[in-house]
């Protein structure tokens, strides 16, 4: 599974249904929020602390022989390694494996599980794969094999990459989108989620609730429905069929989870209310947290917000500054992390107004309560990392 935005949630969606339909599905969420041990799931449920530790342990000495051989491998190539170990003793029936970073070189990009979908190409990490969408679509096109079959939401200059490689490799490819195969129809959006009308090649499909917030998961979960097909049809191909019915299909998608992604949580441990936390970090996130939020009737709250250094910090804020949030600038624990001081000073460059610094997440949270009007929530947005650190003070979650 890849894309610029959006594939985690297609993969949370897609598991939630083939668990619905009694299947034991194995995933590997990236970037995990608060414990590494998120990176290696069965059913959801991140794998124990033993197991994860043996997967790791079992590995190293393969890691050893390569960086020996060719030069030590990246963190995310050893974990990737150890997930695979995983979920193969695991006795799954079916892996979902979602891309770190573009496609053709991606360490993921080893496994060749006959069913290969792209979300979308939007703009992001273009230091590594490219300024143009033409470029970056290509990146994510090299996930699609010989033998696949293949899923997207892409349009414009991003999909043209994807129609020539899957031209190229005689791959049947499944589109979604006005006017395509698969069409979603938003019908409402609130704080219990979507409801959606889906058309597909061979059903509509009324009154679809998703339990996931924001308009923007309609275009997410026709995606995951033309995944599903694929799988379908693949399984049948390869005599391992997997049976999907109507009611697996609502069940799963009325009841999906996906952690840190327009989420809703009681913020009581750092000093009460709600926190909505969202890991909205580029232009096209930032925007579809925008619309969100506009559904929601929300606007002028407390935002937490931290970045990362290579992200566009601008064109996020510039888009958030819409909603004329009150931010409070900070940064977590990582070399990489942009200072809170930056983060202000950009703020104040684009004419935003109000906004201060605190020194770490948790200090953050404090002044923002100290901001908050009647019931509003805190909004946490711009890095997964500012997310996964504010998360864990919530639930009490340890790695």
């Amino acid at each position: 599974m890849a894309g610029t935005n959006g594939k985690g949630s297609v993969v949370a969606m897609v598991r939630s249904v083939l668990q619905a339909a009694g299947q034991r599905v194995g995933t590997m969420p990236k970037p995990h929020l608060v414990s590494y041990r998120e990176r290696i799931a069965v059913n959801g449920e991140p794998v124990s602390r033993s197991r994860f530790a043996a997967a790791i342990s079992d590995v190293l000495p393969v890691i050893e022989r390569v960086a020996t051989a060719v030069g030590p491998p990246t963190e995310f190539e050893a974990l990737t390694a150890a997930a695979m170990l995983e979920l193969s003793r695991s006795s799954v029936d079916l892996a979902i494996v979602e891309v770190g970073m573009g496609g053709r070189l991606d360490a993921t990009n080893v496994l060749d599980l006959g069913v290969a979908a792209i979300t979308n190409v939007q703009h992001d990490h273009e230091r590594y794969l490219g300024r143009t969408l033409a470029l970056i679509g290509a990146e994510k096109a090299g996930i699609v094999k010989r033998g696949n079959l293949a899923v997207t939401g892409a349009s414009g200059r991003g999909l043209a990459p994807i129609l020539e490689r899957c031209a190229a490799l005689d791959v049947p490819l499944r589109q979604v989108g006005p006017r395509q195969a698969y069409r979603p129809f938003l019908r409402a959006s609130g704080w219990e989620g979507i409801v959606l009308d889906l058309a597909t090649p061979n059903r509509s499909l009324s009154g679809v609730r998703v339990s996931l917030l924001g308009g923007h998961q309609a275009a997410n979960a026709a995606v995951a429905v033309a995944v599903l097909d694929a799988i379908s049809e693949d399984g049948l191909r390869r005599g391992r069929p997997v049976a999907i019915d109507e009611a697996a299909l609502r069940r799963g998608l009325g009841g999906v989870r996906w952690p840190g992604r327009l989420e809703l949580l009681d913020g009581r441990r750092l000093g009460g209310g709600r926190v909505l936390l969202d890991g909205a970090h580029n232009p096209a996130g930032a925007a579809a947290l925008r619309r969100a939020l506009q559904e929601l009737d929300l606007s002028g709250m407390p935002m937490v917000f931290g970045a990362m250094r290579g992200k566009r910090v601008h064109a996020v804020l510039r888009t958030l500054a819409l909603l004329r949030p009150r931010p409070v600038f900070t940064a977590v624990g990582e070399p990489e992390a942009r200072r809170p001081a930056e983060l202000l000073d950009i703020w104040r460059s684009l004419g935003g107004r109000d906004g201060v610094v605190a020194a770490e997440p948790g200090e953050a949270m404090r002044a923002a309560a100290g901001l908050r009007r009647q019931d509003e929530p805190i909004l946490v947005a711009g890095s997964l990392y500012l997310v996964g650190a504010v998360r864990g003070m919530l639930t009490g979650e340890v790695s």
